[in-house]
């Protein structure tokens, strides 16, 4: 016997913030951040375009939500004595979320307008340096020298036009049309470094930073 029930459509979920964002951050993630326009944003949910305004003015709100979400994934150090735990748990982490985000690295510090979670780890990045010793000027130096980095070696990692498993065939490609002599140097590193079972460039992410958090800490211990 066939029920009413029985031949009812399928309830729509209901539209709201959460599901665009969610949506959208699939969609950058598939395709980029230049693949994200209100239409196939549209088309994610099985909604009209219009549908979205109702809880976005535009776009670039739509962007600002996603950004947020990628800085709500990252850890935040604590305050206290400590900070280079700290400073070391919450670079891991945004490294990690740049590599889920691809498209976030150009964005996070771009926004003029902010989300609660962008604005939350700033203060904790700020407050972990000041509670453990660093007077204003030396917090926004390490501020700006482990983000220059974290940054800029998500950059260059995601650049690379290979993954490491295929370093050896993409090094042949290169270096055959000139002789091993021409560069020397080059051929060394990549022979007996770069190509040796093991060798993984993200795996350098870590040396680099604790150079860095060294150097932080004897700039604070002397200032």
């Amino acid at each position: 016997m066939t029920t009413q029930t029985d031949t009812e459509a399928p309830r729509r979920l209901p539209l709201t913030r959460e599901r665009v964002l969610n949506a959208a951050i699939r969609l950058a993630d598939r395709g980029g951040i230049g693949s994200l326009s209100m239409r196939k944003l549209g088309q994610e949910l099985g909604v009209e375009a219009m549908a979205i305004y109702y809880h976005f003015t535009d776009k670039e709100e739509v962007v600002d939500g996603i950004v947020d979400i990628v800085f709500a994934e990252v850890t935040l150090p604590a305050a206290g004595p400590d900070w280079r735990t700290g400073m070391r748990v919450r670079a891991l982490s945004l490294r990690d979320a740049l590599a889920r985000h691809r498209w976030a690295i150009g964005l996070m510090e771009s926004r003029r307008n902010p989300g609660p979670a962008s604005l939350r780890h700033h203060d904790a990045v700020l407050g972990s340096l000041r509670s453990s010793g660093f007077d204003l000027p030396m917090a926004a130096h390490a501020y700006s020298v482990l983000d220059g980095y974290i940054y800029g070696f998500a950059l260059t990692k995601m650049s690379l036009p290979f993954e490491t498993t295929a370093v050896a065939e993409v090094a042949q490609t290169m270096l055959q049309p000139f002789h091993s002599d021409e560069y020397p140097n080059l051929v060394e590193f990549i022979e007996d470094h770069a190509m040796q079972p093991g060798y993984d460039f993200g795996d350098e992410f870590e040396y680099g930073l604790d150079l860095i958090l060294d150097g932080l800490e004897r700039a604070r211990a002397t200032a």
